[in-house]
């Protein structure tokens, strides 16, 4: 194969905790539209009321389920609805990024339960395995055996490729060909018995937003990620679609012309690298802009001269992508403080305006919601969803 295989990679755990289709069904159903009665869970699902009766009891006794509020003000008995237990399952996310790894403990709701993050000048396997060691026994005392039973994997966000940034990050390549064959799941096999999923790092960003953030909003659209290097996803009847190579959604491969006339790859035309290198050339510290994600109005014009070029080759970007795919939506999140990525936003809509698109749906441009914990929100929440749900990924036999 010539592409890294980065879909799924298991160690065998919990094979049994598989659930079958109906109660996949149910639970995603309640994940994505909120509690229901089980009345409202039979028509939404097209199951006999008997059936749902039976799987929400079970659900219920195994601790995924728990009874919301009665509603009130029906005639009849009043309606109980059926909500998932942020109890019932836990995942862990780990983001391996250029500057920093992070490793965060999710509960079935996607909520955050723990952050642990450790700045390096770039990826070594070895110290970043010593960081998922600690973080995991901290996790393990934190939940307990009974919970730590309900975890249903670790998933792990790396960038495609590693050993080809050398040039970009500054790091030696002898260092960064230790990734070439390092296998995740041999060895965090030697540290726990959880199941190991490994995923392209935009792609894991763009399932957080769909799950937790804009997404929600839109069944076909395109997903941009502003990090170092720019990356993306693509979200086709309401599922993250891969391809066969795993690798849909590569927008940042995706040939720009420049002010200049020259032809480019959006990665450096569009990427957070090239603001450092803007910010380095004045005598500044570009490591500023990860250490205070939330305020990087002390780099002021360098910042809004970055938006200008960035937001500007996003729209072109957005219309390659839209005379491919008709999406609904574009939308834009990434690694920086709101304003800035508002800005982004903004400025993509207004030369959007400006483009020729005849022939063309015009797509709504808007904002992620998750920004910088996307990547590693995505990661954990690919184990939880191949455990319990239905089809995380468009293509998924259901």
């Amino acid at each position: 194969m010539t592409h890294e295989d980065s879909r799924v990679q298991t160690t065998g755990r919990n094979q049994s905790a598989l659930r079958d289709h109906n109660e996949r069904l149910i639970l995603t159903k309640l994940s994505r539209q909120g509690p229901m009665p089980g009345s409202e869970i039979s028509r939404v699902t097209a199951l006999s009321p008997q059936t749902v009766s039976v799987i929400l009891r079970e659900l219920e006794q195994d601790g995924m389920l728990t009874r919301g509020t009665p509603m009130r003000g029906r005639v009849g008995k009043p309606s109980i609805p059926m909500e998932l237990s942020k109890n019932g399952a836990y995942s862990v996310g780990v983001k391996i990024g250029r500057r920093s790894a992070t490793v965060v403990l999710t509960n079935i709701l996607g909520e955050v339960l723990l952050n642990r993050s450790v700045r390096y000048d770039y990826p070594i396997p070895g110290p970043i395995m010593a960081f998922l060691t600690d973080a995991l026994a901290q996790i393990r005392t934190q939940l307990g055996p009974r919970d730590w039973d309900r975890i249903a994997g670790i998933g792990i966000a790396k960038p495609y490729e590693i050993w080809a940034w050398h040039d970009t990050i500054g790091a030696p390549q002898r260092d960064l060909d230790l990734w070439r064959d390092f296998d995740f799941a041999e060895s965090l096999g030697q540290i726990c018995d959880l199941d190991v999923f490994v995923e392209n790092d935009a792609t894991a960003a763009s399932q957080a937003e769909h799950l937790y953030g804009a997404g929600r909003d839109w069944s076909h659209y395109a997903y941009f990620f502003v990090g170092t290097f720019i990356g993306g996803g693509v979200v086709l009847n309401d599922a993250v679609f891969e391809g066969p190579f795993v690798n849909a959604g590569a927008f940042g491969s995706l040939p720009v012309r420049t002010a200049t006339g020259e032809t480019r790859q959006l990665i450096d035309t569009a990427s957070l690298y090239l603001l450092e290198d803007r910010i380095r050339a004045t005598g500044s510290d570009p490591s500023a802009i990860w250490q205070d994600q939330s305020d990087w109005s002390q780099f002021g014009p360098i910042i809004e001269d970055w938006i200008a070029q960035t937001g500007t080759q996003l729209a072109f970007a957005a219309l390659s992508v839209c005379s491919v795919i008709d999406f609904e939506a574009i939308v834009i999140d990434g690694s920086m403080p709101d304003r800035v990525r508002d800005g982004l936003v903004a400025r993509a809509r207004q030369e959007l305006e400006t483009l020729d698109t005849r022939g063309l749906h015009v797509p709504q441009v808007v904002a992620g919601a998750i920004g910088r914990q996307a990547r590693e929100m995505g990661a954990a929440a690919i184990p939880i969803h191949a455990k319990h749900f239905l089809a995380l990924h468009a293509g998924d036999v259901a």
